[in-house]
Protein backbone atom coordinates (compact mmCIF):
# COMPACT_ATOMS: atom_id res chain seq x y z
CA UNK A 1 0.00 0.00 0.00
CA UNK A 2 1.32 3.23 -0.91
CA UNK A 3 1.66 6.24 1.77
CA UNK A 4 -1.55 8.24 1.99
CA UNK A 5 -0.60 11.82 1.36
CA UNK A 6 -0.90 14.75 3.77
CA UNK A 7 -1.57 17.40 1.13
CA UNK A 8 -5.24 15.98 0.15
CA UNK A 9 -7.34 18.02 1.87
CA UNK A 10 -9.36 15.02 2.65
CA UNK A 11 -8.98 13.41 6.60
CA UNK A 12 -6.23 11.16 6.34
CA UNK A 13 -8.45 8.42 7.30
CA UNK A 14 -10.72 9.07 4.01
CA UNK A 15 -7.71 8.75 2.23
CA UNK A 16 -7.01 5.62 3.15
CA UNK A 17 -10.31 4.00 2.92
CA UNK A 18 -10.62 5.87 -0.56
CA UNK A 19 -7.36 3.61 -1.68
CA UNK A 20 -8.54 0.13 0.08
CA UNK A 21 -12.05 0.93 -1.67
CA UNK A 22 -10.38 1.48 -4.96
CA UNK A 23 -8.02 -1.96 -4.60
CA UNK A 24 -12.40 -3.87 -3.56
CA UNK A 25 -13.60 -2.17 -6.47
CA UNK A 26 -10.80 -3.27 -9.01
CA UNK A 27 -11.20 -6.65 -7.09
CA UNK A 28 -7.44 -6.70 -6.14
CA UNK A 29 -9.30 -7.38 -2.32
CA UNK A 30 -11.38 -10.05 -3.65
CA UNK A 31 -14.49 -11.02 -2.04
CA UNK A 32 -13.95 -13.14 1.07
CA UNK A 33 -10.55 -11.69 1.90
CA UNK A 34 -8.95 -11.00 4.92
CA UNK A 35 -8.41 -7.74 5.06
CA UNK A 36 -4.64 -6.78 6.21
CA UNK A 37 -4.81 -6.17 10.62
CA UNK A 38 -4.83 -2.59 12.19
CA UNK A 39 -1.24 -2.87 12.97
CA UNK A 40 0.00 -3.43 9.17
CA UNK A 41 -2.36 -1.06 8.02
CA UNK A 42 -0.99 1.64 10.13
CA UNK A 43 2.60 0.42 9.23
CA UNK A 44 2.15 0.74 5.55
CA UNK A 45 -0.17 3.81 5.46
CA UNK A 46 2.04 6.14 7.92
CA UNK A 47 -1.45 6.22 9.94
CA UNK A 48 -2.22 6.34 13.74
CA UNK A 49 -4.13 3.20 14.99
CA UNK A 50 -7.17 5.20 15.28
CA UNK A 51 -7.01 7.03 11.75
CA UNK A 52 -6.69 2.88 10.48
CA UNK A 53 -9.81 2.06 12.78
CA UNK A 54 -11.50 4.91 11.40
CA UNK A 55 -10.97 4.04 7.75
CA UNK A 56 -12.01 0.50 8.34
CA UNK A 57 -15.33 1.91 10.11
CA UNK A 58 -16.08 3.92 6.93
CA UNK A 59 -15.40 1.28 4.81
CA UNK A 60 -18.52 -0.98 6.82
CA UNK A 61 -20.60 1.96 6.55
CA UNK A 62 -19.88 1.89 2.71
CA UNK A 63 -20.49 -1.99 3.19
CA UNK A 64 -17.77 -2.94 1.32
CA UNK A 65 -16.29 -4.94 4.54
CA UNK A 66 -17.74 -6.79 7.58
CA UNK A 67 -15.95 -7.61 10.98
CA UNK A 68 -16.85 -11.00 12.36
CA UNK A 69 -15.58 -11.39 15.68
CA UNK A 70 -12.42 -13.03 16.84
CA UNK A 71 -11.59 -13.58 13.20
CA UNK A 72 -11.08 -9.79 11.74
CA UNK A 73 -12.27 -7.93 9.00
CA UNK A 74 -12.91 -9.49 5.71
CA UNK A 75 -14.18 -7.73 2.27
CA UNK A 76 -17.88 -8.60 1.67
CA UNK A 77 -19.26 -10.26 -1.79
CA UNK A 78 -21.05 -7.57 -3.55
CA UNK A 79 -24.67 -7.41 -2.22
CA UNK A 80 -27.97 -7.73 -4.68
CA UNK A 81 -29.55 -3.89 -5.46
CA UNK A 82 -32.65 -2.74 -5.82
CA UNK A 83 -33.85 -0.49 -8.36
CA UNK A 84 -37.51 0.86 -8.15
CA UNK A 85 -38.62 2.74 -11.00
CA UNK A 86 -41.97 3.73 -9.16
CA UNK A 87 -43.51 5.65 -11.85
CA UNK A 88 -43.13 2.96 -14.15
CA UNK A 89 -43.57 -0.16 -11.77
CA UNK A 90 -47.06 0.90 -10.13
CA UNK A 91 -48.50 1.05 -13.89
CA UNK A 92 -46.68 -2.13 -14.61
CA UNK A 93 -48.48 -3.71 -11.51
CA UNK A 94 -52.02 -2.86 -12.45
CA UNK A 95 -51.84 -3.36 -16.13
CA UNK A 96 -50.28 -7.10 -14.92
CA UNK A 97 -54.55 -7.04 -13.01
CA UNK A 98 -55.77 -8.14 -16.28
CA UNK A 99 -53.39 -10.78 -17.15
CA UNK A 100 -54.25 -14.65 -16.54
CA UNK A 101 -53.04 -16.15 -13.49
CA UNK A 102 -50.67 -17.91 -15.49
CA UNK A 103 -49.35 -14.72 -16.67
CA UNK A 104 -49.23 -13.20 -13.31
CA UNK A 105 -47.12 -16.28 -11.90
CA UNK A 106 -44.41 -16.01 -13.92
CA UNK A 107 -42.97 -13.07 -12.09
CA UNK A 108 -43.45 -10.05 -9.96
CA UNK A 109 -42.41 -6.59 -8.03
CA UNK A 110 -39.37 -8.08 -6.45
CA UNK A 111 -37.81 -9.31 -9.69
CA UNK A 112 -38.87 -6.39 -11.76
CA UNK A 113 -36.77 -4.42 -9.75
CA UNK A 114 -34.00 -6.46 -8.95
CA UNK A 115 -33.33 -8.65 -12.35
CA UNK A 116 -33.36 -11.90 -10.12
CA UNK A 117 -36.06 -14.81 -11.20
CA UNK A 118 -39.20 -16.25 -9.32
CA UNK A 119 -36.68 -19.09 -8.19
CA UNK A 120 -33.79 -17.24 -6.66
CA UNK A 121 -36.07 -15.56 -4.25
CA UNK A 122 -37.64 -16.44 -1.13
CA UNK A 123 -40.92 -14.91 0.20
CA UNK A 124 -42.15 -14.54 3.93
CA UNK A 125 -45.52 -12.83 4.83
CA UNK A 126 -47.57 -12.09 8.32
CA UNK A 127 -50.85 -11.40 8.89
CA UNK A 128 -52.34 -10.28 11.82
CA UNK A 129 -55.66 -8.11 12.94
CA UNK A 130 -55.11 -4.55 14.68
CA UNK A 131 -56.98 -1.79 15.93
CA UNK A 132 -55.89 1.69 13.95
CA UNK A 133 -53.69 4.31 15.74
CA UNK A 134 -54.11 7.83 15.68
CA UNK A 135 -51.79 8.49 12.63
CA UNK A 136 -52.57 5.08 10.93
CA UNK A 137 -56.22 5.95 11.26
CA UNK A 138 -55.45 9.84 9.88
CA UNK A 139 -53.34 8.02 6.75
CA UNK A 140 -56.37 5.65 6.09
CA UNK A 141 -59.42 8.18 6.79
CA UNK A 142 -60.74 5.85 9.10
CA UNK A 143 -61.59 6.51 12.69
CA UNK A 144 -58.64 5.19 15.64
CA UNK A 145 -59.65 1.80 16.60
CA UNK A 146 -60.91 0.91 13.20
CA UNK A 147 -59.93 -3.03 12.78
CA UNK A 148 -57.11 -3.48 9.48
CA UNK A 149 -55.30 -5.99 8.02
CA UNK A 150 -51.63 -5.87 9.18
CA UNK A 151 -49.32 -7.82 6.69
CA UNK A 152 -45.67 -8.10 7.10
CA UNK A 153 -43.76 -8.82 3.68
CA UNK A 154 -40.38 -9.36 2.75
CA UNK A 155 -38.27 -11.39 -0.05
CA UNK A 156 -34.46 -12.11 -0.08
CA UNK A 157 -32.39 -13.64 -2.84
CA UNK A 158 -31.43 -17.57 -2.02
CA UNK A 159 -27.48 -16.27 -2.65
CA UNK A 160 -28.31 -13.76 1.08
CA UNK A 161 -29.69 -14.44 4.47
CA UNK A 162 -30.90 -10.57 4.39
CA UNK A 163 -34.38 -9.12 3.09
CA UNK A 164 -33.78 -6.66 0.45
CA UNK A 165 -36.68 -4.84 1.41
CA UNK A 166 -39.73 -4.85 4.44
CA UNK A 167 -43.30 -3.83 3.65
CA UNK A 168 -45.47 -2.95 6.62
CA UNK A 169 -49.07 -3.04 4.74
CA UNK A 170 -52.59 -1.76 6.34
CA UNK A 171 -56.00 -2.15 4.89
CA UNK A 172 -59.42 -1.48 6.44
CA UNK A 173 -59.88 -5.26 7.72
CA UNK A 174 -63.82 -5.13 6.72
CA UNK A 175 -63.03 -3.74 3.05
CA UNK A 176 -61.00 -7.09 2.87
CA UNK A 177 -63.00 -9.44 4.57
CA UNK A 178 -64.99 -9.79 1.60
CA UNK A 179 -63.04 -12.46 -0.29
CA UNK A 180 -61.50 -14.55 2.84
CA UNK A 181 -58.92 -15.89 0.50
CA UNK A 182 -57.39 -12.11 1.07
CA UNK A 183 -56.72 -12.96 5.28
CA UNK A 184 -54.55 -15.94 4.92
CA UNK A 185 -50.84 -15.27 4.30
CA UNK A 186 -50.65 -18.58 2.97
CA UNK A 187 -51.95 -17.50 -0.10
CA UNK A 188 -48.64 -15.79 -0.48
CA UNK A 189 -47.54 -14.98 -2.95
CA UNK A 190 -49.87 -14.03 -4.44
CA UNK A 191 -49.91 -13.80 -8.18
CA UNK A 192 -50.21 -10.25 -9.29
CA UNK A 193 -49.96 -8.66 -5.79
CA UNK A 194 -51.66 -5.69 -4.20
CA UNK A 195 -53.06 -4.46 -6.80
CA UNK A 196 -55.11 -7.81 -8.39
CA UNK A 197 -55.43 -8.94 -4.62
CA UNK A 198 -57.82 -5.16 -4.39
CA UNK A 199 -59.19 -6.01 -8.23
CA UNK A 200 -61.01 -9.45 -6.92
CA UNK A 201 -63.15 -6.54 -4.23
CA UNK A 202 -63.99 -4.92 -7.37
CA UNK A 203 -61.54 -1.83 -6.70
CA UNK A 204 -59.29 -0.18 -9.10
CA UNK A 205 -56.65 2.30 -7.90
CA UNK A 206 -56.68 5.69 -9.69
CA UNK A 207 -53.19 6.78 -7.92
CA UNK A 208 -50.30 6.00 -5.76
CA UNK A 209 -48.49 8.49 -3.64
CA UNK A 210 -45.12 8.35 -2.08
CA UNK A 211 -43.38 9.51 0.29
CA UNK A 212 -39.87 9.12 1.03
CA UNK A 213 -37.65 9.38 3.60
CA UNK A 214 -34.40 8.66 4.96
CA UNK A 215 -33.84 7.77 8.96
CA UNK A 216 -31.77 5.82 10.87
CA UNK A 217 -33.13 2.25 11.32
CA UNK A 218 -34.76 1.03 14.26
CA UNK A 219 -32.62 -1.97 16.41
CA UNK A 220 -35.23 -4.72 14.22
CA UNK A 221 -34.25 -3.13 11.29
CA UNK A 222 -30.85 -2.98 11.48
CA UNK A 223 -30.89 -6.71 12.54
CA UNK A 224 -33.18 -7.85 10.11
CA UNK A 225 -31.86 -6.11 7.19
CA UNK A 226 -28.25 -6.72 8.06
CA UNK A 227 -27.45 -3.22 8.15
CA UNK A 228 -23.69 -2.01 8.71
CA UNK A 229 -23.41 1.20 11.46
CA UNK A 230 -23.87 4.24 9.97
CA UNK A 231 -25.92 3.20 6.81
CA UNK A 232 -29.56 4.80 6.88
CA UNK A 233 -33.04 2.97 5.58
CA UNK A 234 -34.53 4.80 3.06
CA UNK A 235 -38.45 4.29 3.89
CA UNK A 236 -41.52 5.01 1.12
CA UNK A 237 -45.17 5.96 2.47
CA UNK A 238 -47.05 4.45 -0.01
CA UNK A 239 -50.72 5.59 -0.19
CA UNK A 240 -53.11 3.74 -2.45
CA UNK A 241 -56.40 5.57 -3.83
CA UNK A 242 -58.95 4.32 -6.15
CA UNK A 243 -60.71 5.33 -8.45
CA UNK A 244 -63.61 6.45 -5.62
CA UNK A 245 -61.16 8.60 -4.04
CA UNK A 246 -61.06 6.37 -0.91
CA UNK A 247 -57.46 5.09 0.77
CA UNK A 248 -57.53 1.50 0.67
CA UNK A 249 -53.98 0.47 1.40
CA UNK A 250 -51.26 2.25 2.76
CA UNK A 251 -47.95 0.45 2.96
CA UNK A 252 -44.54 1.63 4.14
CA UNK A 253 -41.24 -0.04 2.66
CA UNK A 254 -38.07 -0.13 4.51
CA UNK A 255 -35.07 0.00 2.20
CA UNK A 256 -31.27 -0.72 3.34
CA UNK A 257 -29.60 2.55 2.32
CA UNK A 258 -26.95 1.49 0.85
CA UNK A 259 -27.99 -0.82 -1.57
CA UNK A 260 -31.25 0.66 -2.66
CA UNK A 261 -31.79 3.19 -5.96
CA UNK A 262 -35.36 5.01 -6.18
CA UNK A 263 -35.65 6.26 -9.67
CA UNK A 264 -38.49 8.91 -11.24
CA UNK A 265 -38.93 9.86 -14.35
CA UNK A 266 -41.80 12.71 -14.74
CA UNK A 267 -42.77 13.90 -18.67
CA UNK A 268 -42.94 17.70 -18.26
CA UNK A 269 -45.30 19.32 -20.56
CA UNK A 270 -44.21 21.46 -23.25
CA UNK A 271 -44.62 25.32 -23.19
CA UNK A 272 -47.18 26.62 -25.87
CA UNK A 273 -45.54 28.13 -28.76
Amino acid sequence: MTGVQGRDWRPRYLQLAEELRAKIVSGELAPGTLMPSETELADTSGLSRTSVRNAIRQLREWGLVRAEQGRGTYVRAPRQRVRRRNTERYQWEKDRVLLDEAERLKTGATEHDTGLTVDDLKFHAEYSRVEADAEMAAALRVEPGTPLLRRVYWTSSRHENAPLTVSYSYLPYDLVAANPDLLDAGKEPWPGGTQHQLYTLGIELDRIDDEIRARPPSPDEAELLDIDPGVSVLTVRKTSVDTMGRVVEVADVVMPGDRTELVYSHKLQRWKT
